[in-house]
């Protein structure tokens, strides 16, 4: 062996004793679901789909996951899938709380799936001592800019007049929102609503808003499903100078799948629908088509956090953003994990502001019009569960009518 072979044999075998493998050891323990517990927070939300009920499911282990979202009934139903499966195989016990009952999940169930989705999240963020958005790849983004669902109330004028869009508007900027978002020409519940005629003060409403942010700024309307088509198109094009940040659900939801490809050919405004969304099947062909310039589907709705990966990948490939709906504290940090990691663009809708959660000490990192992530373990949210109710309790298996393919997945009964 000559000089220079000798000194490149001494260099090499550092990397490759770098290169061989150690002994490998298992980075989760082994573990089993043994119960799952529901509760009725103070401040339950009636709505179904906006349900924050609380859920936790509980491990041999000693850790326990928290969730958000269903109903007793729907709840219960997944959770007899869980008991005694390893909570480790969170695509799996999706599957089968999906399939199990042989009928697919409509949006209340999909809720309940979610829920449970986001209990698992959070017992292997805490087993691996890692937040998910580590889990899930890192996070993409330094904060998740935000909205206030009707903007920021400066205090009323010396006169007592109420603060009009202009200056809402205005206050929302300041308070370091990154959009103003307003209403589609508002009356008061039980009121007439004349769809021809409200087009028109959407104009001057959006007039104001545009002047309250200023060149700079951005704001966004909500149209909620209000207009016929027609009048829909009406107010995008009347609206069309003022640039909007977005429109949102200028159709009925019912006829979403038709009207919005119509109505994108139709309007420069950029589109956003879906908060009444389940599932992706409900709009991939929306995004896949770039019907829309964002959705609205959010967490627990679409079935957590294992479904809304797959939703952010769709949009990754179509150049489609997201723009959650508002939704609980709990599944509102889910967001905050799983939105920090999609690399579209993200506007989270975001109305709790710097008041605390009685029942959650530890949950929402926000400061200034900006949701953070942060460095705690699983969903980083604590619950304090002497403030709530426990209205149900399941610790058997429920129903399983599924069947195997050879190689061990699930497929359907």
């Amino acid at each position: 062996m000559n000089r220079r072979s000798f000194f490149k044999s001494l260099a090499a075998a550092p990397a490759a004793a770098l290169l061989r493998p150690g002994r490998a050891e298992a980075a989760l323990p082994k573990a089993k679901i043994t119960r799952v517990r529901i509760y009725k927070p103070p401040n339950l939300n009636e709505l179904f789909n906006q349900s924050n009920m609380l859920c936790t499911v509980e491990t041999d282990i000693g850790i326990t996951g928290i969730g958000e979202g269903g109903s007793k009934d729907t709840l219960e139903q997944c959770a007899g899938t869980l008991i005694g499966k390893n909570p480790f195989h969170i695509e799996a016990l999706w599957r089968e709380m999906y399939i199990a009952w042989f009928y697919p999940p409509g949006r209340e169930k999909i809720h309940a799936v979610g829920a449970m989705d986001l209990a698992l999240w959070d017992i292997k963020g805490k087993a691996l001592g890692l937040p998910v958005h580590e889990i899930l790849g890192g996070t993409v983004r330094n904060y998740c800019e935000c909205y206030v669902t009707g903007g920021v109330r400066p205090p009323n004028s010396p006169g007592g007049a109420p603060p009009g869009i202009r200056e809402r508007a205005r206050a929302t900027m300041e308070a370091g929102y990154r959009v103003f978002r307003m209403g589609a020409g508002d009356v008061p519940v039980g009121e007439v609503f004349n769809t021809r005629e409200r087009v028109h003060q959407v104009a001057r409403d959006c007039k104001e808003a545009r002047e309250g942010v200023g060149k700079e700024g951005d704001w966004m309307i909500d149209f909620h499903q209000r207009f016929d088509f027609s009048d829909a198109l009406r107010a995008c094009r009347l609206i069309e100078e003022y640039e909007p940040y977005l429109v949102e659900d200028p159709v009925r939801d019912e006829n979403a799948r038709e009207d919005l490809p119509k109505l994108r050919l139709l309007t420069s405004v950029p589109l956003a629908h879906g908060e009444e969304w389940g599932q992706r099947w409900d709009f991939n062909k929306l995004v896949e088509n770039h019907d829309i310039d964002y959705i609205r589907a959010t967490i627990p709705n679409v079935g957590g956090i294992t479904e809304m990966m797959k939703i952010a990948a769709i949009c990754e490939t179509h150049a489609v953003g997201i723009v959650p709906h508002f939704t609980g504290p709990v599944s509102t940090a889910a967001l905050a994990n799983s939105m920090s990691t999609f690399t579209g663009a993200v506007l989270m809708e975001y109305n709790y502001g710097d008041r605390p959660i009685e029942y959650l000490p530890q949950c929402l990192d926000f400061r200034k019009g900006k949701l953070y992530p942060n460095e705690r373990p699983g969903l980083g949210v604590t619950a304090d569960l002497s403030k709530l109710t426990l209205i149900g309790e399941v610790t058997q298996p429920g129903r399983r009518n599924v069947y195997f393919r050879p190689d061990g997945s699930l497929t359907h009964w």
